[in-house]
């Protein structure tokens, strides 16, 4: 009886407390239920996208430009924090996808698929941190219809050279995901006195990073708030003080931006004077108006980065190419109806959002600039697709509904949308199926390993790749085409240095291509002479010398060696 009893008494108290907890289940609010649903969603888009993205990358060729953000992180990672010798591009990186990689270098190895993993990362949280903006101030039907537009535009990005700008390379699109932040933050926080602090901050944090940021940030929101606090003044009432301090949130994050560009001078000065990293010098400048025609093609290259660039294409490519100018049409129109509504009552995201982008077309069409890669307009591919979804869907689902021709045009914007939509979607898994391409020279470090040559010299494309590629174990450093002097762009000076390393290998490239072909042959017979041994193996020359060349580089401290016959 007592073992019944007892169990009688466990039964009756696991019941109430089954009775109490699904009491609580029951209270709880319905939108608490909604809010996890829709968190947990999310979450798990923002997994599978990852892995999309990082089987995508994974079709576009790693480079040496990768490597050398991979070897300064892994520097970073031995504790050298300000990166003291090495020479970085016009972009440093360094607060931003700098210590990512180190941190994916801590879980993954100093190897070339941490740099695909790194990629897909940042894509993935452009794509997510778009939503999230282009959402804002929406809800229902409107909110899902603006997820749907930004998914559009940014879920597939064009094989090859936009794979290449939007989810391989280390350049703007990282500068984006900071960026979208900081709007974000703006979008939904009140004004407070600590939303321009935070905003000079954010902004100054990835300023040292990319200068770009120069135009789609600081610039377009100092314009933004001036034209905000102007309109304020002017259509305000009362006395001019109590205008102007009605304007006070604008005037702060004017303020802001232009303190940032400060902050951001002053961490640059001191990371140089206490011994860290050197940047590179801007190579860019406007081009004179007699030679803007020349950079007028280069707006093809903002179809590249939409993935809308036909040209030379066929078959299923040119067709899903075709298709995405779709994506470019609608940030156009985007952009036309803001315009129309730029000084009347329009968030001041949305100003911030398109000004960035005409800045940065226009800056790349106006410069040199022109001449480079679509990485340099990656900004506007997250920043176009959240100004579309916000400036064409309205920020309710609960309007009126419509009648007669505007019933009929809203069906037929549905449909193809919906069209559009599906085939973005197959096209992306068309893409995925694209198979993986290795990484450059791939198969020079084994060869030289076999031959037991682990330290030399070689052009700045067939020189880092090299060395991640052989789990830095072969190290193969650059040399400038025309000169054969250090190549410091991207790269660490004591990688010269004759008392520290031993390099008796020069390896040539005969592939043709900007990325492939080194071969300044007369250079090197006229700095190192005539090689104790050379071979050939596919596009590659190895030349091989009984001596250490560090000691002959030109403006290494030596004089030219004589040409010497055999």
């Amino acid at each position: 009886m007592g073992g019944l009893r007892a169990g009688a008494e466990t039964q009756t108290v696991t019941s109430t407390a089954a009775g109490a907890a699904g009491t609580g289940e029951r209270d709880r609010p319905p939108g608490a239920w909604r809010h996890r649903d829709s968190m947990s969603a999310y979450l798990l888009a923002g997994a599978v996208l990852f892995v999309a993205y990082l089987r995508l990358s994974e079709t576009s060729q790693l480079n040496s430009d990768s490597a050398n953000i991979l070897l300064m992180a892994s520097d970073l990672l031995h504790g050298h924090l300000l990166l003291p010798g090495w020479y970085m591009s016009d972009v440093s990186f360094y607060p931003t996808e700098i210590p990512q990689y180190a941190l994916l270098e801590s879980l993954l190895g100093v190897k070339m698929q941490t740099a695909h993993v790194a990629a897909a990362m940042t894509y993935t949280l452009a794509f997510l941190f778009a939503v999230l903006l282009a959402r804002g101030g929406s809800s229902g039907r409107a909110a899902w219809t603006r997820t749907l537009i930004v998914a559009g535009i940014m879920l597939a990005p064009q094989l090859g050279l936009g794979v290449f700008a939007l989810d391989l390379s280390v350049g703007h699109i990282g500068s984006s995901v900071p960026l979208l932040l900081l709007w974000l933050l703006l979008d939904r926080a009140t004004p407070r006195w600590y939303v321009p602090v935070i905003t000079a901050g954010l902004l100054a944090w990835v300023l040292i990073a990319d200068q770009i940021v120069y135009i789609v940030g600081i610039g377009p929101l100092a314009l933004v708030c001036a034209v905000r606090v102007l309109r304020g003044v002017i259509t305000g009432s009362g006395p001019w003080p109590e205008r102007i301090a009605g304007q006070w949130y604008e005037l702060s994050l004017g303020a802001a931006a232009v303190l940032a560009a400060g902050l951001a001078w002053v961490a640059n000065q001191l990371i140089s004077g206490v011994g860290g990293y050197v940047m590179s010098k801007l190579p860019f400048y406007f081009v004179g108006p007699g030679h803007l025609h020349r950079n007028a093609p280069a707006a093809w290259k903002v179809l590249q980065i939409f993935g809308a660039d036909y040209a030379g294409l066929g078959g299923v490519q040119f067709l899903l190419a075709f298709l995405h100018l779709a994506s470019v049409i609608v940030v156009v129109l985007a952009l036309l109806l803001l315009a129309r509504r730029f000084f009347g009552e329009i968030s001041l995201v949305d100003q911030v959002l398109g000004v960035a982008v005409v800045t940065n077309v226009a800056l790349f069409l106006l410069t040199n600039a022109a001449d480079l890669a679509a990485h340099e307009v990656a900004v506007i591919v997250p920043f176009g697709a959240v100004l579309a979804a916000r400036m064409l869907i309205r920020g309710t689902g609960a309007a009126s509904s419509p009648k007669g021709a505007a019933r009929r045009a809203r069906l037929t914007a549905l449909v193809a949308g919906g069209a559009v939509l599906a085939g973005y979607t197959a096209g992306f898994g068309y893409e995925l199926t694209r198979p993986s391409v290795p990484p450059a020279n791939i198969s020079l470090a084994p060869w030289l390993l076999q031959h037991h040559l682990t330290y030399g010299l070689s052009g700045y494309w067939t020189s880092s790749s090299v060395t991640v590629d052989s789990g830095q174990r072969v190290s193969v450093r650059a040399l400038m085409q025309f000169t054969l002097k250090r190549d410091l762009w991207m790269s660490k000076s004591s990688w010269y240095d004759p008392k520290l390393h031993y390099a008796n290998f020069v390896v040539l490239d005969s592939l043709p291509g900007f990325m492939n072909h080194w071969e300044p042959r007369f250079l090197i017979k006229k700095y190192f002479g005539v090689p104790a041994r050379t071979y050939q193996v596919g596009p590659y020359t190895i030349m091989v010398w009984d001596r250490n060349l560090l000691n002959d580089i030109p403006g290494n401290g030596h004089r030219p060696k004589p040409v010497r016959s055999r």
